[in-house]
């Protein structure tokens, strides 16, 4: 249960389906203007002399209309304007993004919602010059498209019909009446680009989450599962398709979940990334490779201090992969002979490639140029590309944004024997003769990461820092960065070890900086709003506490939320199996212990931390006297998209803790 970013296709689609406008918002920054752009995708064409992206469109005012725009820059000529691509002879407003390069990095591929009703369809152009052509022309949800090796054919992920956007973080639709067992099953897809026929060539009754194609062309290499999408991608299997005989066989089942399938350049192996993870696109976990003919897999970075969250091959004995490490991001490589890894660049800086969570990078066909979207805690988001860790900026939109926060700091601190990491930012005017209060921000997940970049629109709370207050972002036990170990060390222990690393942390920052021990708050979202809800069960430490989406009761939990199969790897059992194991987690087994104030805020349609588990924390609350308030955000899911329910969330968490820690 982790919040992360929503991809540009979904947020356009989700548009459509609830009739809602979304408006990309930044973090409220110290300049004249004081919104800070995203980028939504970065792709550096396979020559390495072109980089496209997609941003938000925006006016000669330089505000936002709506819309979202592909530009691409020329690397030779690094001063000239970058040029739009659009499915519109005259780019108006309208969502287009999902960039994909062809081989011969001559044409891009696109999705565009130009002809209106929101539904987005494939456009192809030539990037040279020339109108964008419409390839596909379906109804549904259309995402990832990889072209193939003799540029014929794209491939993309395709749910027909769709009632909803995919993935868990959307608004579940209202169940009324008889509820039944339909299934809109996401399935591979194929459009001739000559011919423009397509072709759903996975079955009809798999869900297919992520594919590679093979060097030849003539087989996919996919993750997929039987059954509801956002449930069973925690049970997928590694599986290929044959294209001539559609024939689809499984080479792996693995004991924990899967991501990233990558085919090698000889055809012979298919690598993916295989560990403990509790959300579908969050990445973490042990590099694998399997024959690609079926067989046993062999994880190939045992002992990794770190989670590889991305890799690509460079050639059949080496892999180069991305990584969360020590609260940082990383780019390695691997030997595969020898086993032997190798640092290509280490920093605070958040990369990415999408909009998923996790470190990814766009690589060139020469495995040496890439492309980036960058930021930190410093500066915002920007396109950067060059050779690995020695990226030059691309793009300037957001140069007169500057941060309202105050300094981070890297921290580490002991627990049980276990080395602990997280980051601590300062008031924004610091002042070192005064005490200040401070509030803990506990990641979602729990296999998750605080990462110290530039903060995204939804949950910012950053703004702490601005008023006032230090602002403690822990990575304890069962967070990603520090490898397999470390992230299933809360394995049937939730709130034990993991809370006892958060307390730990608050100790070590009131012994080295001023932070009045008497006015400390806690908050977080999704696990951090379960983490939330437990903290004020097993202690009166925090005076002030603000739960969002959590999680009260495992045992009713596993039967409301849209994602069940994530939990009996971190439980042991179904809770039908053993009960108890989940009781002894629950906030609400230990409910007669709170005494503090505890605001809870959750989405209206939230499939993941269903809003009935908020109202229950929030019913025994106010019927044991304490003080408490429930705010239910019409329309929203899991991760909110309404600017004005994003702002209000902030605010209130702000104005709670203001009203208790000062």
């Amino acid at each position: 249960m982790k919040v992360k970013r929503c991809s540009w296709e979904r947020l356009v689609f989700l548009a459509t389906l609830l009739t809602a406008c979304f408006a990309v918002v930044g973090a409220r920054a110290q300049s004249a203007n004081a919104v800070a752009q995203n980028f939504d995708q970065v792709a550096v064409s396979p020559d390495g002399n072109r980089v496209a992206w997609v941003q938000p469109a925006v006016n000669e005012s330089g505000e936002a209309t709506g819309g979202t725009a592909i530009f691409v820059q020329d690397l030779k000529s690094p001063n000239s304007k970058p040029k739009r691509i659009s499915a519109s002879a005259d780019s108006q407003i309208a969502g287009e993004g999902t960039i994909a390069w062809s081989p011969d990095s001559k044409h891009l591929a696109f999705l565009s919602d130009i002809e209106g009703g929101g539904q987005s369809n494939f456009y192809v152009v030539n990037v040279d010059g020339g109108s964008a052509r419409k390839l596909t022309g379906l109804k549904g949800f259309l995402a990832d498209p990889v072209w193939s090796p003799d540029e014929k054919t794209l491939a993309f992920l395709f749910t027909e019909n769709a009632p909803r956007v995919a993935g868990p973080l959307m608004p579940m639709v209202p169940e009324t009446g008889v509820i039944d067992d339909k299934i809109y099953e996401q399935r591979l897809t194929l459009v001739d680009l000559t011919s423009g026929k397509v072709q759903q060539i996975s079955p009809p009754d798999m869900y297919v989450y992520q594919y590679d194609w093979s060097p030849d062309g003539k087989n996919f290499a996919a993750i997929a599962a039987h059954g509801a999408g956002d449930s069973n991608w925690y049970v997928a299997q590694l599986y290929t398709l044959n294209l001539a005989s559609g024939e689809l066989k499984s080479i792996h089942k693995p004991s924990l979940e899967m991501a990233v399938p990558r085919w090698s350049p000889d055809g012979k192996t298919i690598a993916f990334i295989g560990g403990l993870m509790s959300d579908e696109g969050s990445i973490g976990g042990d590099i694998f490779t399997v024959p690609a003919s079926g067989g046993d897999a062999r994880n190939v970075t045992p002992g990794i201090a770190a989670s590889p969250s991305w890799l690509h091959w460079k050639s059949p004995s080496e892999i180069l992969f991305t990584e969360n490490i020590d609260g940082q991001a990383g780019v390695s490589t691997i030997d595969l002979a020898s086993g032997k890894v190798s640092s290509r660049w280490m920093g605070p800086d958040v990369i990415s490639s999408d909009a998923e969570s996790g470190p990814t990078i766009s690589l060139a066909a020469n495995r040496q140029t890439s492309a980036v979207i960058r930021n930190s805690a410093e500066h915002p988001p920007e396109i950067w590309a060059g050779s690995i860790g020695d990226w030059k900026q691309i793009t300037s939109v957001n140069n007169n944004v500057r941060p309202a926060w105050g300094q981070l700091k890297n921290l580490h601190w002991s627990n049980g024997g276990m080395k602990i990491q997280g980051w601590l930012m300062y008031p924004t005017d610091y002042d070192p003769s005064k005490r200040y209060p401070m509030v803990v921000v506990v990641h979602g997940g729990p296999a998750g990461v605080a990462h110290i970049g530039w903060p995204e629109p939804f949950f910012n709370t950053y703004d702490l820092s601005a008023h006032g207050y230090f602002v403690l972002f822990p990575n304890p036990r069962g967070s990603f960065g520090q490898g397999e170990k470390f992230t299933s060390a809360n394995v049937k222990d939730f709130g034990y070890g993991d809370f006892r690393d958060i307390l730990a942390g608050v100790d070590e920052v009131v012994k080295t900086v001023p932070v009045d021990n008497n006015r400390v708050g806690i908050t977080g979202w999704s696990y951090g709003g379960y983490m939330s809800m437990w903290a004020v069960t097993q202690t009166n430490r925090f005076r002030a506490a603000v739960a969002g989406a959590g999680i009260a009761n495992w045992q009713s939990y596993y039967g409301e939320n849209d994602i069940d199969e994530w939990m009996p790897p971190y439980f042991g059992a179904t809770v039908y199996d053993d009960p108890a194991v989940y009781a002894k987690s629950a906030p609400i087994t230990f409910i007669k212990n709170v005494k503090t104030p505890t605001l809870v805020l959750v989405g209206q349609y939230d499939g993941e931390c269903p809003m009935p588990q908020s109202r229950e924390f929030f019913w025994a609350l106010k019927t044991l006297g304490v003080k408490t308030q429930l705010v239910i955000y019409p329309g929203e899911g899991h991760e909110f998209l309404q600017s004005e329910h994003r702002r209000d969330v902030i605010d209130r968490l702000t104005a709670w803790f203001d009203r208790y820690l000062k």
